[in-house]
C-alpha cells in the first residue's frame, strides 16, 4: 500500500513543475537559426551546444533534416553557441544576449575543414528579431541601475518606453505617494487598467476590477523588463492594453553582492518658510531606505542562489492642535464653559424641563 506522504509529495511536485513551465513562457527567450555550409546547403545532425556565460550551464541539441535548431525557455543573460559536424571546422558564436521575451536568430555558415580547426565569431546580438511580430522595448540592467529613480521604484521606468502613458491611480489622479498607483498605464492608446504585468511569469495584477499591481518589484532584484505594446502573442489574449514582463537576477559561478543605505533626517533638511515664520524648529523626520542583495553558487555549474531585500522606515512629527478638558470639567464643574467668542455657555438641568403655561414653551433651570 502506498503511503499518503509520497502521494502528496508527488502531487506537489507535479503542480510546481506545471506552474514553472507556464511561467517560463511569459519571460523566457529563445535562440534559433539554420546551419549551412559555404554553398548554402543545409547541414543536418550538426551538434549544437548552448552555454550560459554566467552559470556555465550547457544545453545540447542537433539540427533537424532542414538544418534548423532551436533552444527554448532561456533565462535572460549572455550565451554562446557552438556548432560541430564531422568534416567541418568547429564554429563558435559568442556575445549572444537574450532579453526578456526575445527570440534571437543566429544563422551559422560552417566551412569545410578539419575538426581541430575552429572559427569564432564575436559580435552583437541583432536588433531585429524576425522570429517575433510583436512590438515592444526591453529596458536592460544598465538602465535600471543607472537612470535616476526616486524612491527606487522600477515602475517609474516603464513610461520611458514609447507609447506608454502613466495614469497614476485607478481614479485617473496624478501619481501620489502610493507606489502601487504607478502600475496603471495606458499602452499604445489602450484604456487604463487594461495592461498586465508578470514577474518571472507569475501574474502581478490584482483580481479586483481596477487591475492594479499587487506587488512593487524591487530594483536590486530586477535584471530587466520588457514592455510589449502591440501585436501581442496569443497567451496574452485577455488583456486589451500592453504587457510588462519583469525578469529577476540569478546567481552565477561567482559570489557577488552589495548593501546600501539612504538617509534623510532633520539635521540634513532645512526648515520650511511657515515654521520659520512661526518661530518653530525643524519637525522630527527620519527616513531610512536600506537593503542589499547577494548571489553565488551553491554547487558550481549546477545550482545557484540569489536573494534581495529592500527596507523602508519613516518616522516624522506631525504638528496638530487639540482641545483637552480642563481639570474642573473632569470633576463635572462646567461653570467656566465658554464658546469660541469667550461667552459663558449656560448649563441647564434636563430634569427641570417643564411647560410654561404663559408662553406654551418648554423651559429648564
Amino acid at each position: 500500500m502506498v503511503g499518503l506522504l509520497p502521494v502528496l509529495v508527488g502531487i506537489t511536485v507535479l503542480f510546481l513543475a506545471g506552474s514553472f513551465a507556464w511561467g517560463q513562457a511569459f519571460v523566457s527567450g529563445s535562440i534559433s537559426g539554420s546551419v549551412t555550409d559555404s554553398t548554402g546547403a543545409v547541414i543536418p545532425e550538426a551538434t549544437m551546444t548552448l552555454t550560459n556565460l554566467g552559470t556555465n550551464a550547457k544545453l545540447t541539441t542537433q539540427t533537424d533534416p532542414t538544418g534548423f535548431y532551436k533552444f527554448l525557455n532561456l533565462s535572460p543573460g549572455n550565451y554562446k553557441v557552438d556548432a560541430g559536424k564531422s568534416g567541418f571546422t568547429h564554429f563558435t558564436q559568442e556575445a549572444i544576449t537574450v532579453l526578456v521575451n526575445s527570440n534571437v536568430r543566429i544563422d551559422i555558415a560552417m566551412k569545410l575543414g578539419e575538426v581541430t580547426q575552429e572559427v569564432t565569431v564575436t559580435g552583437e546580438t541583432p536588433l531585429i528579431q524576425p522570429e517575433s511580430s510583436s512590438l515592444g522595448q526591453v529596458v536592460e540592467t544598465r538602465a535600471v541601475n543607472e537612470l535616476p529613480l526616486n524612491g527606487r521604484n522600477p515602475l517609474a521606468l516603464v513610461s520611458l518606453v514609447p507609447g506608454v502613458v502613466p495614469q497614476g491611480s485607478s481614479g485617473q489622479n496624478p501619481v501620489t505617494l502610493n507606489p502601487f498607483a504607478q502600475g496603471n498605464f495606458q499602452i499604445n492608446g489602450g484604456a487604463a487598467n487594461q495592461s498586465a504585468a508578470y514577474w518571472d511569469g507569475a501574474p502581478l495584477n490584482t483580481s479586483g476590477y481596477v487591475n492594479l499591481l499587487a506587488l512593487v518589484p524591487t530594483q536590486d532584484a530586477l535584471q530587466e523588463f520588457k514592455v510589449q505594446t502591440d501585436n501581442l502573442p496569443a497567451q496574452y489574449d485577455r488583456f486589451a492594453g500592453g504587457i510588462i514582463s519583469f525578469s529577476t537576477k540569478s546567481g552565477t559561478n561567482r559570489f557577488h553582492g552589495y548593501a546600501y543605505e539612504f538617509l534623510r533626517n532633520k539635521v540634513l533638511n532645512a526648515n520650511n518658510f511657515f515654521n520659520n515664520a512661526a518661530g518653530l524648529g525643524v519637525p522630527a523626520f527620519t527616513q531610512n531606505q536600506f537593503g542589499g542583495n547577494a548571489g553565488g553558487p551553491i554547487r558550481k555549474n549546477k545550482t545557484f542562489f540569489f536573494a534581495s531585500f529592500d527596507g523602508f522606515r519613516l518616522r516624522q512629527g506631525l504638528p496638530l492642535l487639540f482641545s483637552v478638558p480642563e481639570e474642573a470639567w473632569r470633576r463635572g464643574d462646567f461653570s467656566n464653559l465658554r464658546d469660541a467668542q469667550g461667552n459663558l455657555i449656560p448649563i441647564y438641568d434636563p430634569f427641570t424641563t417643564r411647560l410654561d403655561s404663559t408662553t406654551g414653551q418648554y423651559v429648564r433651570d
